[in-house]
């Protein structure tokens, strides 16, 4: 059974994968816009664990509306969650019987709800697997020290698949790099590397 993972690069979704790949013939995928080369770190990463990996362009507008998002609320969420919802729409598309995300039970953003999950499944007739949402983060992370080879930096620096860098390089051709670290917290981020 065919299923397409969002894809990020990093431990959360290459965990992901791992658990699906005893259920399903799992495709990592990439979600972006075209706005940088940043999807080169998922094929990395989908190469390093042995996964097939390919991309989906997303719509550049809805780019542009979680950037107003983010500029009006100060914080990234709602945009974030926009992005995901639509990289969710876009992988729901692809020939497959399920899609699938690295989302945890305690992430912030981005969130799938039941309705979101259900009006996906409905309307495009898949299965929405998000096998992380019984794990915490201490769970993920020793999970991720005990399988995977991970490198971990600050959000902004570490070279990930992600939208989030691309919505970084959007507001930061528009409104400079100080805008970008008004808007996104400082956090850690993470690219897997290979199988530990």
């Amino acid at each position: 059974m065919e299923l397409a993972l969002l894809y990020s690069g990093g431990k959360d979704s290459s965990l992901a994968a791992l658990i699906l790949d005893a259920f399903y013939d799992v495709e990592l995928v990439t979600a972006h816009f075209g706005l940088t080369a940043d999807f080169e770190h998922g094929r990395q990463a989908a190469d390093a664990l042995g996964f097939p990996f390919d991309t989906v362009e997303l719509d550049r507008e809805v780019a542009e509306k979680a950037v107003g998002l983010m500029l009006d609320d100060g914080y990234p969420r709602n945009g974030i969650q926009r992005v995901h919802e639509h990289a969710l729409e876009s992988v729901a598309e692809r020939d497959v019987v399920a899609i699938a995300d690295g989302t945890r039970r305690d992430d912030r953003v981005p969130t799938v709800s039941r309705a979101t999950a259900q009006s996906l499944e409905d309307r495009h007739e898949v299965d929405y697997l998000a096998p992380l949402s019984g794990f915490g983060r201490s769970a993920v992370d020793r999970l991720a020290e005990r399988e995977l080879v991970v490198e971990t930096g600050p959000s902004g620096e570490i070279p990930r698949a992600d939208y989030e860098g691309e919505l970084r390089a959007l507001i930061r051709a528009e409104h400079g790099t100080e805008v970008v670290n008004s808007v996104f917290p400082a956090h850690d981020q993470t690219i897997v590397r290979g199988r530990a």
